[in-house]
């Protein structure tokens, strides 16, 4: 005879090491669902099922449930299948799954399928008994079903938290966005969006489409973006694809590489300049086979363009200061040049240098992270200027470069804008004041010896800095929502 409630047990055990992978490697890992700004309902889920199954694991480790528990589990059993249901309708309207975690998924429904029915049969005899709790451990079974219930209990607080944040996070935009819309013009316009599907690009989309605007966007998989997008946006994996006859007014360019990361060979260094300057050579290419050409191109830039500015200099550096012969100099030089191309077909250009951008994505969660876990503190000599925007003003900065482009009667011309905040700290004073916001102390210093011989060259961009003004934001008028550190931080790490 086969023992059914082990068997049951055994794939108990099965489940939550498919459920640990599938949480780890898609739901933190490629998906990041934490920081996904759709990803709240499905987050609230999960945290329920987790519950329920951290009860289930630590509850038939090593008990029977007899009676009246009996029933309690049945009952159980009907709210994870309903869960587990609604689990896979709102994932699928929220976000397009990858083929490992659609195959993960279903097998552990087939699984949680068959040992449900493996426990329902033993709970039809288990009625029958006096109501008790009976303790039948399984030796190592048991202790690792506790600990499955042990690690999912603690996946269900953490996505519990992460859901309650990003509800949060959203009734605070949508507060912002009443008080104070962000507008891009005067009339609508059709915008097409290179890296529309990135941290910064996410937002501008969602704030185009607010306003009222027509956004196309460029993208390696437009069917996950448009999932994505919800089908608000068009999204094309190529610019052929865009039609002759639907004219383009407004071009935004965030596409690029992720810099920071692994080392600037010479072949990283060829990858980086092909995402940047060899994709907008290949978008002002396509501006000049169009018809009727777009009259305005955001092309994004990075504040890397004036190089490295020696620590103890205090020199504020306005659009006119001069780049430098190192790398993340040249690249953001010929990005530009790329991007000055299109003067040439009648196009306004404004090339848009970011600082450190703070946002619930980017890098600023990886920074904050050591300073969560108070172990924050001065990176090499701390002394290097870091100069940052918020994202929200990243986003109107945009809106302004676009207004004021607008109602400009000048020939078509390439700018350069600095979209950093005026309120540049050092990297030391920074991270005492995210410190400050979120309660914890900042003691641990990292020095700069292990840094450069980790990344090289690149390690400048975290060591060294450039105290950047937004000089033509600020004569035209611009105003900040966030212009010190503290606020900014205030705003992202402690949501109202």
């Amino acid at each position: 005879m086969i023992d059914t409630h082990l068997l049951a047990l055994q794939l108990m055990a099965a489940q939550g090491a498919l459920g640990a992978f599938d949480t780890l490697y898609h739901h933190e890992g490629t998906e990041a669902l934490p920081r996904r700004a759709t990803a709240g309902r499905e987050l609230s889920i999960h945290a329920t099922r987790s519950s329920i199954y951290c009860a289930l694991f630590l509850g038939l480790s090593s008990w029977a449930w007899h009676g009246a528990w009996a029933w309690v589990l049945m009952a159980v059993f009907s709210v994870e299948i309903v869960l587990t249901l609604w689990d896979f309708v709102v994932e699928d309207g929220s976000r397009l799954l990858p083929p490992t975690e659609r195959v993960t998924h279903t097998v552990l429904a087939i699984n949680a399928g068959a040992f449900i029915a493996l426990l329902a049969m033993n709970a039809i005899d288990w009625a029958a008994q006096p109501t008790a709790m009976v303790w039948q451990p399984y030796g190592w079974l048991s202790a690792f079903l506790a600990l499955c219930g042990v690690g999912v209990g603690v996946s269900g607080l953490r996505d519990g938290l992460a859901a309650r944040a990003i509800f949060k996070r959203q009734r605070q935009a949508h507060t912002r966005d009443e008080q104070a819309p962000v507008r891009f013009g005067s009339k609508p316009q059709r915008v097409l969006v290179t890296g529309g599907t990135g941290f910064i690009g996410q937002l501008l989309v969602r704030q185009l489409v607010a306003d009222g605007h027509a956004v196309t966007v460029w993208t390696r998989d437009a069917r996950s973006a448009a999932w994505g997008f919800g089908g608000a946006v068009r999204c094309v994996q190529s610019l052929a694809q865009v039609p002759a006859a639907d004219d383009i007014d407004v071009v935004v360019n965030l596409a690029g590489a992720r810099i920071l990361g692994m080392r600037w060979s010479e072949r990283r260094q060829q990858q980086l300049l092909q995402s940047r300057e060899g994709l907008t050579q290949q978008l002002v290419a396509w501006i000049a086979t169009r018809p009727r050409k777009p009259w305005l191109l955001l092309s994004g830039s990075a504040i890397g363009y004036y190089g490295v500015q020696p620590q103890g200099d205090a020199t504020e550096l306005a659009e006119d200061a001069p780049p430098q012969a190192i790398f993340m100099s040249r690249l953001c030089q010929r990005w530009e040049q790329a991007a000055h191309a299109a003067v040439a077909h009648g196009v306004h250009v404004a090339c848009m240098r970011f600082g450190f951008v703070l946002g619930h994505q980017g890098s600023l969660p990886q920074l904050l992270m050591p300073i969560s876990l108070g172990m924050g503190g001065r990176l090499g000599s701390g002394r290097q200027w870091l100069s940052w925007v918020h994202v929200h003003d990243l986003v109107r900065a945009m809106a302004h470069v676009w207004r004021t482009a607008e109602n400009t009667a000048a020939p078509a011309s390439a700018q350069a804008w600095n979209f950093t905040a005026p309120g540049a700290l050092s990297q030391e004073d920074f991270t005492r004041v995210a410190a400050g916001v979120l309660h914890r102390p900042c003691w641990m210093p990292t020095p700069a010896a292990p840094v450069k011989l980790l990344l090289g060259e690149q390690a400048d961009l975290l060591l060294e800095g450039q105290r950047v003004v937004p000089a033509r934001l600020l004569h035209t008028g611009f105003r900040f929502a966030f212009p010190d550190a503290r606020s900014a931080l205030t705003d992202l790490c402690r949501p109202r």
